[in-house]
């Protein structure tokens, strides 16, 4: 099982400004290709803009306190924002984080068409997200 670092969330009030931010001030570029489609009918459907260095996206994404409500999972990673890696092997990684005693909430396919999506914290309570692109 290898984990890549895909991208990083934040969650934010203000979509457009953080947008107009990341592109203006640190020179991003608006993301195009290999975005995620959302699931929007699911429990989150907030706005999300998609900037990238050309190597890692960053998804300013409306937050939404209320979206672990919404879908039951424990894991809200729209209320603070969260970093993701993908898996090629998620039931791999969720085996490894049962053995090492870790919860995760497993959002399925959830939030993103054709991704697989779990979230857990980190011992200062970063919320980390591990996905893996369905077949």
């Amino acid at each position: 099982m290898k984990l890549t670092l895909r991208h990083i969330n934040l969650s934010t009030d203000k979509v457009d400004a953080m947008d107009a931010f990341y592109r203006d001030v640190l020179m991003l570029k608006r993301e195009t290709t290999g975005l995620p489609q959302l699931e929007k009918g699911k429990g989150y459907a907030g706005d999300v803009a998609f900037v990238t260095d050309g190597a890692i996206q960053t998804h300013l994404a409306e937050r939404d306190v209320q979206a672990g409500f919404k879908t039951g999972q424990i894991v809200n990673p729209l209320e603070r924002g969260h970093i993701a890696y993908r898996t090629d092997d998620l039931d791999a990684f969720k085996a490894h984080l049962e053995a090492q005693g870790v919860a995760y909430s497993d959002w399925e396919h959830t939030a993103v068409a054709g991704w697989r999506q779990i979230f857990f914290y980190d011992p200062d309570g970063n919320v980390i997200e591990v996905h893996q692109v369905a077949d």
